[in-house]
């Protein structure tokens, strides 16, 4: 599916009464979490350890 018709199908799903807030909410969120999935997938992680020790860092 290409990603117009994705986005197509996105706006349909939502309610008859969504707003254009509504809908650009939803469009930023599906493109974070492609975003986070294509990272995931290139390898591009920290893991839980890493992110404790450098809070713990900036919070000292």
């Amino acid at each position: 599916m290409s990603t117009k018709e994705e986005v197509i199908k996105l706006i349909k799903d939502l309610p008859e009464n969504a707003t254009l807030e509504d809908i650009m909410r939803e469009l930023y969120v599906r493109s974070k979490i492609e975003k986070g999935i294509r990272e995931l997938n290139a390898g591009k992680v920290v893991s839980h350890d890493e992110v404790k020790e450098k809070l713990g860092k900036w919070l000292n």
